[in-house]
């Protein structure tokens, strides 16, 4: 077993409650859903670097890296293992690396599931396979072969407006019975689903919000933590309104998400991650520009952007 393994093993034996076929307590917190900076040679690693100590000191639990966000389908494969080696070696142990290794093709995810593990990822996520628009026995089929293939934690994205597929609460619910199934990003935007789905796997597997707009009313209802794009830019504001939310604070949470929510509006004002590659280069790093097809953001939407980062006073 390698050090990273031997790592990654150990947060799931510190900080997962693994019980027969419960697992919870993975990562609670704040999952940062990171970018992936470029050059016109690849990726900056000196400024990823840069990146994950800021994530670190703004209080983060977790980094998501090669999910959506940071553009893995624009990478080659060589450039996504390095990615994943500079990430576990620069995080050091500090803060979970969990690697976005979803795919179409079940084999693929598990290949890239191993290859995770192997470099030392304290878990995974997967999103539901796209395009082929499986069945929901699919779905089932597809994690488990992941969950089987590896012993890290292992957390399902559902995000259908991508995706085109929905993982119902009763498959959530089967999923839960999986013992290394960890938890699931709910990004559905629908909170009677989530609120089903949360029923349905209460203490058995954990629910991470993966819509910004929704991390309040989702950690509410019992919510373990939350996958956040506008954690990349203002980490420290999200965690406060996390913590807020777990003391019970609710009035204090509202004031935070109050405060938040018009810099989340200008993180989406085009589709991610354009809007907050953007807002790193306005705070101060070098994100670099989106890969090709996807394009920089427009100058009416910047100007939107900006005043919302000055207005919370994230510029360096």
């Amino acid at each position: 077993m390698t050090e990273g393994c031997h790592s990654a093993t150990l947060y799931c034996e510190a900080y997962t409650r693994f019980s027969g076929e419960i697992m919870t307590g993975f990562c609670n917190g704040i999952i940062t859903a990171m970018i992936t900076p470029f050059t016109k040679d690849g990726v900056n690693f000196e400024e990823f670097g840069k990146m994950i100590e800021y994530q670190i000191d703004g209080g983060a639990d977790g980094l998501v890296v090669l999910g959506t966000t940071g553009e893995p389908a624009t990478m080659t494969e060589d450039e996504k293992t390095e990615t994943i080696k500079y990430a576990v070696k620069k995080a050091a142990g500090r803060i979970k690396i969990i690697i976005g290794t979803g795919s179409n093709d079940t084999a693929k995810a598990v290949k890239q599931s191993i290859q995770a593990e192997k470099l030392g990822a304290d878990g995974v996520l997967a999103v539901t396979p796209y395009y082929n628009k499986c069945t929901q026995k699919g779905l089932y089929e597809y994690y488990k072969a992941i969950c089987d293939a590896v012993k890290i934690p292992v957390i399902a994205y559902n995000v259908p407006s991508r995706t085109a597929v929905n993982i119902l609460p009763e498959t959530v619910e089967k999923l839960a019975e999986i013992p290394n199934m960890a938890g699931i990003k709910e990004a559905s935007g629908n909170m009677a689903q989530v609120c089903e789905t949360i029923r349905r796997i209460r203490g058995k597997m954990d629910l991470y919000s993966g819509e910004d707009f929704l991390n309040l009313p989702m950690l509410a209802v019992g919510g373990a933590g939350l996958i956040s794009v506008t954690s990349n830019i203002a980490p420290a504001l999200v965690k406060k309104m996390y913590n807020l939310v777990k003391e019970n604070k609710l009035d204090e949470a509202n004031a935070v998400q109050d405060y938040l929510l018009p810099l989340e509006d200008a993180c989406f004002l085009e589709v991610n991650p354009i809007p907050v590659k953007a807002a790193y280069n306005m705070i101060g790093f070098n994100a670099g520009v989106p890969r090709s097809p996807l394009t920089e953001l427009e100058d009416k939407n910047k100007e939107i952007l900006l005043k919302e980062i000055l207005r919370v006073g994230l510029k360096k």
